[in-house]
């Protein structure tokens, strides 16, 4: 076995040793973003309200400036107004616009980047609904959807591995969630057919989340081949420090 095989190895033993630890425990906070698609749409979110309130503070103290031209002065009850509007603006637009939870229909659209932050949005929106081992899955599936959203950025989307993620994606999840929500609060911690609504909710998700990473490791597998495929040649093209010294002895 090559240095390159054993490396392929460790890496494909690393993600599994990093999906069991998020599953164990995780590092995700109950507000957190899920995962780095949902965190950049409300970045963007916060970067649009930040110029509406810096658009309506010009506004407010050009307005006043006029004002204090054409009036001569605004006076205390003028200088109290403009404090209440650059307050009220403060508050505005602190809480809105409010970022879009996607519906469930839009999940499959766009590019796997925007599918991606689409469904961590839309995960995020149902995770107070779910109960605690549940929801600590759905956290976890959001690590795991940003992997595969780079990795399906260079795979053609007829590929059957990217057809497969839309249809894990844009019906499996939301239709394992929509189920458990139908079923009344009260009745969901009752045994029914051997287990309780939120037990096979959970186990749902978490078969979901190993075939998640089943895809990914088989769109790694291509990658990986490559290197070592490329490892090989480089090897075999230049030589690695014991072929040189080889050569150098018999030279002698």
């Amino acid at each position: 076995m090559n240095d390159t095989t054993k490396q392929s190895e460790q890496i494909m033993s690393a993600a599994g040793q990093s999906l069991a630890v998020q599953r164990s425990g995780g590092t995700h906070r109950p507000g957190d973003s899920i995962g780095q698609g949902s965190a950049a749409a409300k970045r963007k979110n916060w970067i649009k309200r930040a110029k509406y309130f810096a658009g309506a503070i010009l506004t407010i103290f050009v307005t006043a400036s006029i004002a204090g031209l054409v009036l001569e002065g605004i006076g205390f009850t003028g200088v109290m107004m403009v404090a209440l509007a650059v307050m009220a603006a403060a508050y505005v637009f602190s809480n809105y616009p409010k970022v879009k939870v996607p519906k469930r229909d839009e999940l499959m659209k766009g590019d796997p980047k925007q599918m991606v932050a689409r469904t961590e949005l839309w995960l995020e929106s149902q995770r107070p609904a779910l109960p605690a081992p549940a929801a600590k899955i759905v956290e976890d599936l959001g690590v795991q959807l940003d992997s595969l959203g780079l990795q399906l950025e260079t795979v053609d989307a007829n590929h059957p591995a990217a057809r497969e993620v839309r249809e894990l994606v844009g019906e499996y999840i939301p239709e394992t969630i929509e189920n458990y929500r139908k079923v009344p609060q009260h009745l969901r911690g009752e045994a029914h057919a051997g287990k309780t609504a939120d037990q096979r909710l959970t186990d749902s998700l978490g078969k979901i989340s190993t075939e998640v990473d089943r895809v990914t490791r088989r769109l790694a597998e291509g990658a990986l081949d490559d290197l070592a495929i490329k490892d090989r040649y480089l090897e075999y093209r230049y030589g690695g420090d014991e072929l040189l010294e080889d050569m150098n002895g018999k030279s002698k």
